[in-house]
Formats: C-alpha cells, sequence, structure tokens
C-alpha cells in the first residue's frame, strides 16, 4: 500500500476547488515549489498540478506583475524639447506596439505627473484609455491635499473606466484629493443646448474652477479611421469622425480639435460641446500629454504646435516618427 506524502494536505469531498487552486498556486508562485514538488505534498500527478496552475490563471485568480524598469531616450527627449519649445518630455523606450506599450506609456505619466504635483494645487484632468493606463500606474506613499476637476464634459457610460468620472474618482482616492465633476455631456444636440448649459452654474462652477489650475493631465486624441477611441467605443459617429477630418483636423485634447499645425478645426462642432476653453486650458502653467501608437503621429504634433501641451510623454517609436515626419 502507497504511503501518503508526508505533510500532505487532505481535500474532502465536497472537494473544495477554490481553496485548492490557491493552494497550489501558493506553493508554486510564493514558495517557489517545482509542480513535482507540489504533487508529492498533496498527493496529485505534476500533470494535475499543471492542469490546476491553467486553471486559476484562466479563472483570474492568479495576478503576475512584472516591474520592468523604465529606459528613457535622453536624445528623443531633447529633440522634442528642442523642436517644440516644451517645458519637459519624457520618451520611454519601447520594443514594439506589440509589447504592451499602453502600460509603459501609463507608468511613465505616472512618474512625471507625481515630479509636478504639489499641496493644495487645482489639478485638471481629462480622459481617455492612456490616462486610465496613467492612473492605474500612479502610487504614492503620503496623500496630497489637492483639488481635482474634470476639464471635458461625459462622453457616455460604455467604458466607466475611461470615462472622466471614473479616472477622476479613482485619482481622488490615491491622492486623498477632493473632485469636482463636470456634470454635462461633452457633445450636445445642438448650440442652443450647449449654450444654456454654459450659463448653468452646475456646469459654469467647475469650468470656473479648472480655469484656475496650475496643472492638467490629459490624453491626445486622434481621428484615425480604425483607432480613434471616439470611434471604438461609439462616443462620435463615423460620419461625425470623416466631418471632422474632412474639415482638417487630426486630433484633439480635451475636445478640442485642430490641424496639423496646431490651429483650431471644426469650429461648428466645437460650438456644441461642454469643455474647457483653448484660452483656458493654455493659461495652465504645466500642460501634460500622455500619447503614443502609429495612429497618434500627426495628432500629437498638432497638439504640441497647439501649444495644448508643454510637457510630453510618448514612447521612442512615435517620437522618433514625430521628428521624421516633421523634418
Amino acid at each position: 500500500m502507497k504511503k501518503k506524502a508526508k505533510n500532505s494536505h487532505t481535500y474532502h469531498q465536497p472537494l473544495e476547488r477554490s481553496l485548492l487552486l490557491a493552494d497550489v498556486c501558493e506553493m508554486y508562485y510564493l514558495e517557489g515549489l517545482s509542480q513535482a514538488e507540489i504533487g508529492r505534498r498533496i498527493g496529485l500527478t505534476s500533470s494535475m498540478v499543471s492542469r490546476l496552475i491553467t486553471e486559476a490563471r484562466e479563472r483570474n485568480m492568479v495576478d503576475i506583475h512584472i516591474h520592468r524598469p523604465l529606459e528613457s531616450d535622453f536624445e528623443l527627449e531633447n529633440e522634442l524639447i528642442s523642436q517644440f519649445d516644451l517645458k519637459a518630455a519624457r520618451v520611454v523606450t519601447i520594443r514594439g506596439y506589440e509589447f504592451s506599450y499602453m502600460k509603459y506609456l501609463g507608468e511613465a505619466g505616472a512618474q512625471i505627473f507625481r515630479q509636478y504635483i504639489q499641496d493644495d494645487q487645482v489639478i485638471g484632468v481629462a480622459w481617455g484609455t492612456t490616462l486610465s493606463a496613467v492612473v492605474d500606474a500612479f502610487v504614492i506613499e503620503d496623500l496630497i491635499p489637492s483639488q481635482l476637476v474634470e476639464l471635458t464634459g461625459a462622453m457616455g457610460s460604455r467604458s466607466s473606466e475611461y470615462e472622466g468620472h471614473g479616472i477622476i474618482t479613482r485619482l481622488a482616492n490615491k491622492l486623498g484629493a477632493e473632485y469636482h465633476y463636470l456634470n454635462a455631456p461633452f457633445l450636445c444636440s445642438s448650440k442652443a443646448t450647449a449654450k444654456a448649459l454654459y450659463a448653468d452654474p452646475i456646469i459654469s462652477q467647475p469650468l470656473s474652477l479648472a480655469g484656475e489650475a496650475s496643472l492638467a493631465l490629459m490624453g491626445i486624441g486622434s481621428l484615425d479611421p480604425e483607432m480613434a477611441t471616439v470611434l471604438r467605443f461609439g462616443y462620435l459617429s463615423k460620419s461625425l469622425v470623416h466631418s471632422l477630418r474632412a474639415s482638417g483636423a487630426v486630433g484633439n485634447v480635451c475636445g478640442l480639435y485642430f490641424d496639423i499645425d496646431g490651429n483650431p478645426a471644426c469650429a461648428e462642432f466645437c460650438q456644441k460641446i461642454i469643455t474647457i476653453s483653448k484660452e483656458s486650458l493654455l493659461n495652465i502653467p504645466d500642460r501634460i500629454g500622455v500619447a503614443g501608437g502609429r495612429d497618434k503621429v500627426n495628432s500629437i504634433i498638432g497638439a504640441l504646435r497647439g501649444g495644448y501641451v508643454n510637457i510630453m510623454v510618448t514612447d521612442n517609436l512615435t517620437a522618433q516618427s514625430i521628428l521624421d515626419e516633421i523634418n
């Protein structure tokens, strides 16, 4: 008769499968035991242990974080600063867009953001997938008393993780800050509706506070027909995006659309949106823009030429493409 392995765990019927999966993963990932050692400890074969580990990962019971150090390309940073008269630039090195570049952008953006935060500061915050990555990566040891305010109206509730309300709430919880929603739609049905909303104190007060901000954290949106966030999440229709592109727009910051030279574009469209004005935005001393990707090259060029952003965070592939495009 086969002896039971020493220190073995016994799982009685009904099998507590979740506890079994947790035990196996703790032994494998935390204690560093091999699958054979785990099998001997709990009386299973190595192949059975392997299947349990796979099942645990498929059930999202395991989170694996790789703390890869960020490498900066100082030459590209200096080139961007020189070409666009920026206050600062951070260019994180990536191997390719397929290698989790959004995560690296988020980490680089979070690092730059930490450098510019001060106590008792009003901070304007936009929305988007890249900003969501920045907030995910943001870590701070001591709370910083400050006020966060949304810079643009809501696009909808289809992806609350990337929406302004969700982003500003998550960031406020990490900072221990007060936060102020801009409780209005981004795009109104008419100019008259937008004008009426601007007159309402519920809208005018947070926008007034946004005008007092000394720091802004923003993404840069593109109008790429395949990659644009506003299309992928259904915020804007294909016909409207086509119309914006036809008018010369290449991208936006806070919904303020511009052409490749940074000049305002889509005047008709911009009269129907609720967002901070370009004048108020450009009065914010430190305007951090975080963006990267093949589809963002012209958008970033327009944003930098128009002064919408004066502190740029991007990746080396995008930065090189920007410099190739303008030279």
